[in-house]
Order: C-alpha cells, then sequence, then structure tokens
C-alpha cells in the first residue's frame, strides 16, 4: 500500500468541488482509532446516502397490545395482559411477562406511552387508573392517567397517558390498571409503547 504525506489537500485553480474515491474504491477510511475528525463551524454536511452510527435511532423501541377484555377486580392494582406486539426492535418487551427490559448497555430516558378503556358503570365516585410501574412497583411507582364515570350504566371511559423517565440497563416497566366499581374490564384494544430518547 502506497502513502501520500501532505498538510493539505486542496483542488485545482478554477475547481470547487474535490471527489476523494472513484471507480475502483469501495472503501473510504477516514483516521484510526483515537484520531479527531474535525468538521469546522460554518461547514454544511450534506447527506444523500444511508448513514449508521451516526446519533441514534430512538431504539431499543416497541409497542405491545391486548387483544381481548381483561377483567379488573375493585380497588387491586393488576398488571395489563398485553400478550401481542406490533414491533420490538431490540426483543425487550417479553409477551409473557408483560414488561419491557432495558437491554445491555442502553439506560437512559425513555418515552413510554399507553391508552385504554375502563368499563366503570355506577355513578360519579367510579374511577379508573392506568399507571406505569418500575421494576414491580417496589423501586418506584409512576405517575398515573385517571378517569372518571361519565354517565350511563355501562361508560366506557378512556384514558390517554405518557411518561418520561430515566432508566439503567435490566430496569423494567409494566403497565397497571386499577377501578373502584366491583369487577369491570379494561376493554380491548389497549396499547402500551415506549422508545429511547436521544440527545436529551
Amino acid at each position: 500500500m502506497s502513502k501520500i504525506q501532505v498538510d493539505t489537500i486542496d483542488t485545482r485553480s478554477g475547481t470547487s468541488t474535490m471527489q476523494i474515491g472513484s471507480t475502483n474504491t469501495t472503501t473510504i477510511t477516514l483516521g484510526v482509532s483515537g484520531d479527531t475528525i474535525n468538521v469546522p463551524s460554518g461547514v454544511t454536511i450534506s447527506n444523500a446516502v444511508t448513514a449508521t452510527g451516526f446519533g441514534g435511532d430512538n431504539t431499543p423501541a416497541f409497542q405491545a397490545y391486548m387483544s381481548s377484555n381483561q377483567s379488573f377486580s375493585a380497588s387491586t392494582y393488576t398488571k395489563v395482559a398485553l400478550a401481542n406486539e406490533y414491533y420490538d426492535t431490540d426483543n425487550a418487551y417479553d409477551t409473557s411477562t408483560y414488561r419491557f427490559t432495558v437491554p445491555s448497555g442502553e439506560g437512559g430516558k425513555y418515552l413510554f406511552y399507553c391508552m385504554g378503556d375502563f368499563d366503570l358503570g355506577g355513578d360519579n365516585s367510579k374511577y379508573g387508573n392506568l399507571r406505569f410501574m418500575i421494576n414491580g412497583g417496589t423501586d418506584q411507582q409512576v405517575g398515573s392517567g385517571n378517569v372518571a364515570f361519565g354517565g350511563g350504566s355501562n361508560n366506557s371511559n378512556g384514558i390517554v397517558m405518557s411518561r418520561t423517565l430515566t432508566l439503567n440497563a435490566g430496569d423494567y416497566v409494566e403497565l397497571f390498571g386499577w377501578q373502584n366499581n366491583g369487577t369491570r374490564n379494561l376493554w380491548n384494544p389497549v396499547f402500551f409503547g415506549g422508545h429511547k430518547l436521544i440527545g436529551v
């Protein structure tokens, strides 16, 4: 392999575009391990190709869902049985335990969201609740979304909620439900999802 040693590479007079690599080139390597590649202020990088390894792509990411109604006893937090997935980029959501576990090396800030409808029935003293719980709720219980009865004997009440959580590798997050009116249903469909946040 030949080596060219220079201090500056520039175009010749009258030419403003420089091309590195041509028809025989398959890989262009800039620098070696430990080097710093500096892009000065004011320089524009125009990307018209597929870029890999830069920044992040908001993964791990998942979205799980419940495919049938789930019955909830009164005044007891019960895990929502979301046994199906729309997607799961890192196989981090377990459809048998209904939990998302942060993979090794993926600690950081995550955005979680959920949507569900409780059939509350009764009167205006009836409430339903969905809550994210970290590590089974023993370490931390996260703020919840609530809904109150809105009228009628078989009223469906929707909860939509999102939370940003700071998690470490190995932490797990689950969705729990609660209601205070006998035995009531959480109606299908219910969604529970989340993804890692980049740059925060």
